[in-house]
Parts: structure tokens; C-alpha cells; sequence
């Protein structure tokens, strides 16, 4: 007997791409519409899929602009009803952000529940959400978007059975009237904010010794929650679906030079990311505002790694992160030919700021510890001569526990040490230092 669950992950779904000509004239090609059209459908269909979604079709069309009424124009419209029909699709998916007017009259116009890609990055994120604050967030950023889109749905809401789209809040709340879902936004706005504030707590405890905090970033899928595993022994959910990791992980590791530092897995980033998701989750994405150190980690094995290397790189302008320390980990290098390889390594010439991995069988693991050691600003590394008795065992284990120790001899019952030692700890050992 199938549960509900798997009924709903065999929904079947029908794609519906826009792109603009002169858009699609910029990276036009032989075998017809813009090459960046293309890449973003593909996109939209491994989110469907994320989502529990079976592809029954796929739709692109080509305009000189976008019809304010229906995006698509009202022949379009059409042809996606037939389609619909012909495939038995309930539910079709717009690569586009639709307004309020459009999403009711492509309902009408198809006879079918139609959602956009903004709704269905939501449904994923309401999917994947596990802790308290994740849900929140992802409640607060769902009523936010719908509020706005409930005019003139009454019917259409009263024959929704559930499914992708519907999941989180729930198509009840969304009947309910708009009074009651504004005083559950302040509520939720209320309770992420205390969230906030605890976290805040707990940042500055964490910052009362002096660990510096390294943020995980990069594109959704890109191998960082692995990578981030492999280095840490956590067991953090690892998934080839997109926004498998939604609420933040911290975990400490103790670096080559003994210091210990905190990691933190991050929710990936999306071509074009819209701003209200940025805005939800603002308060784990402030990990990423306090780190000392980002590693921007990229799937080099995907084809299109130069295009969501820079959606990344405008997130972090979003954050007002963009100048901070940065580390550049080429990931998933183990997917690559030798030959490929060679000409990656050659590209990249000897540059400190690029380091290649394999998450999954540890190639380039050492490698980037010795470069996040290198980049790491807080609590300094500082080398020196300490003359320590033999009785006294404390201060000799902390040394030899936080620091590198170079070179030891024993003379009249001490211990000559020469070591390498974070400043926080050489301040501990301050009686013992030698001119």
C-alpha cells in the first residue's frame, strides 16, 4: 500500500521556461534558443526532482518580452494546456517569478495548479528544514511570498489536495483571513528574533575564547556539507538533491598548528536567489557575516562552475562579505580526467588561493588544512623558548596539547622548549618565556 508520502513524491509536474531574445541572442548557439535558457530549465528541473517531482515535459519559449498578464501570451497558454492534458500533469512549474495577476490567470488559462520557482525553492527549504529557527524562517519567508497571491484564489485553494507547493504553513492557514496570517508573521517575526538573540549569545561566549569561526559557502550542491564531514567527523545529511543542508552545523577541528577552530556548513547558494529568501535567512547566513575566513568551495566537475562561482560571489556583496579573507577550494576533483587536471592545475599556475579536493576520498584534505592554517588571522601563532620545570606537568601538557613543539632538552630539572604557540596560550605560559 503506498503512503501518502510516496504518492506525493510521484507527482508529476510540467516545466515551463521564458527567456527574453535578446537575452538568449548573447549566447545564442546552432541548436536554438540562448545556452544560459537552457541551463537555467535543467536547473529548475533538479530542484523539481529535489522536490519529489516526476519531469512528464518541458516547455521553453522565446519573447521579445515578457506579457505582464501571463508572462507567457495567451497562444503559449494554450499549448500548456494541451500539453497538460496529453501527460495527465496536475501541477506545472514557471522557471520565473510570477506576479499575483499571473499566477491566477495561467491557473485559469491551463486549468491546472501552477507554482514559480520561488515557491518551489520554498516547498524544498520547508522539505529540508529540521530545527526550530530553520522553520521559522522558512514559515516566515513562505507567508510572506503567498500573502500577497491570495486575491481571488478562494476556489482554487478549497480543491488543493497537498503536494509540492503546499507543503510548510499548509493551504489552511492560507484561507484563513488576512488579519490572523499578518499576526502569525509578527509572531514568527517575534520568535526569530529571539532566536537571533540566543545565537547571539552563544556567538559571544564562543568569542570569549579566542576561536576564530571558518564559513563554508558555495553553490547548492557543490560537495561543502562532504567536505565539511570528511574534515570534521560530523555526520551532517549529504544528498546529490539540491538545499540538502538548510540549518547551519558548527563543529571545532584543531588546525596543523594546534590551534582549534570552528567550522560552519551553510545553506548553498541559487542563480539568482531571490531576495526575500536572503532576507528569511538572514540570521544563519550570519555566520557567514562573523567568520574571520570563507571557503568558497566549487564543484569543478559541473560544467557550468564559472556561472555559479559568481551567483556565490554575489551573495556574499549581498552580505557585505565580498572582502573578507577568502579561500577557493576546487572540489570534487576525483570527477575529472588526469588530463583535465593537469590543464586545471596549469591554469591556476602556483596561487595559495586555490586548493583542489575530493571530499570523497580525501584527496587535497591535508593540503587545505595547511592553507586554512596559513589564512587564519585569530590568535596568532607566535614561537618561543620556555624554560618549564619537570614537576610541572600542567603547563608542559598545554604546551605540547595547543602548540607545535620544535625542539626539547632537560637541564637541572627543566624543560628547555623551543615551540610554536597561539598568542592566547603564550599569554598562559608567560612566566616560563625566556629573553
Amino acid at each position: 500500500m503506498r503512503t501518502p508520502e510516496s504518492v506525493e513524491r510521484q507527482e508529476r509536474v510540467l516545466l515551463v521556461g521564458v527567456a527574453l531574445k535578446k537575452r538568449a541572442r548573447a549566447s545564442i548557439d546552432t541548436d536554438g534558443p540562448g545556452v544560459a535558457s537552457r541551463d537555467s530549465l535543467e536547473e529548475l528541473q533538479e530542484l523539481a526532482q529535489s522536490a519529489g517531482a516526476t519531469i512528464a515535459g518541458t516547455l521553453l519559449q522565446v519573447r521579445d518580452s515578457l506579457d505582464p498578464a501571463t508572462l507567457v501570451g495567451r497562444g503559449k497558454l494554450e499549448e500548456i494546456r494541451a500539453e497538460a492534458q496529453v501527460r495527465n500533469v496536475p501541477l506545472v512549474i514557471v522557471d520565473h517569478d510570477l506576479t499575483p495577476v499571473q499566477l491566477r490567470n495561467m491557473e485559469k488559462g491551463t486549468d491546472c495548479r501552477v507554482i514559480d520557482r520561488t515557491q518551489l525553492i520554498l516547498d524544498i527549504f520547508a522539505t529540508h528544514a529540521r530545527t526550530r529557527e530553520g522553520q521559522l524562517q522558512v514559515e516566515l519567508a513562505q507567508l510572506n511570498y503567498l500573502l500577497p497571491r491570495l486575491t481571488g484564489r478562494g476556489e482554487e485553494l478549497s480543491r488543493l489536495g497537498g503536494g509540492i507547493g503546499t507543503r510548510g504553513p499548509g493551504e489552511q492557514k492560507l484561507e484563513t483571513d488576512r488579519r490572523r496570517i499578518r499576526e502569525r508573521v509578527g509572531k514568527i517575526q517575534r520568535a526569530i528574533e529571539t532566536v537571533r538573540r540566543q545565537r547571539a549569545t552563544r556567538r559571544n561566549a564562543r568569542q570569549a575564547v579566542p576561536l576564530g569561526m571558518i564559513a563554508f559557502v558555495g553553490y547548492t550542491n557543490a560537495g561543502k556539507s562532504t567536505l565539511f564531514n570528511a574534515l570534521t567527523g560530523a555526520d551532517v545529511l549529504t544528498s546529490s538533491n539540491m538545499f540538502a543542508t538548510l540549518d547551519p552545523t558548527i563543529r571545532a577541528i584543531r588546525l596543523p598548528s594546534r590551534r582549534r577552530v570552528l567550522l560552519s556548513d551553510t545553506v548553498g547558494f541559487l542563480r539568482d536567489l531571490p531576495p526575500g529568501l536572503i532576507a528569511a535567512f538572514r540570521a544563519t547566513l550570519e555566520e557567514v557575516q562573523e567568520a574571520a575566513l570563507i571557503v568558497h568551495v566549487t564543484d569543478i566537475s559541473n560544467p557550468h562552475h564559472a556561472e555559479q562561482d559568481a551567483e556565490v560571489l554575489k551573495v556574499l556583496r549581498d552580505l557585505g562579505v565580498e572582502n573578507r579573507p577568502r579561500l577557493h577550494v576546487l572540489n570534487k576533483c576525483d570527477l575529472l580526467s588526469e588530463e583535465d587536471m593537469s590543464l586545471l592545475k596549469r591554469g591556476n599556475g602556483q596561487g595559495r588561493e586555490v586548493v583542489f579536493t575530493s571530499a570523497v576520498t580525501g584527496a587535497g584534505l591535508e593540503d587545505l588544512l595547511d592553507r586554512i592554517d596559513s589564512a587564519m588571522q585569530v590568535d596568532p601563532l607566535v614561537r618561543l623558548r620556555l624554560r618549564v620545570p619537570v614537576s610541572d606537568g600542567r603547563h608542559l601538557s598545554l604546551a605540547k596539547a595547543r602548540g607545535r613543539v620544535l625542539n626539547s632538552e632537560v637541564i637541572d630539572g627543566h624543560f628547555l622548549l623551543e615551540a610554536e604557540l597561539p598568542e592566547s596560550i603564550a599569554r598562559q605560559l608567560q612566566e616560563f618565556v625566556l629573553d
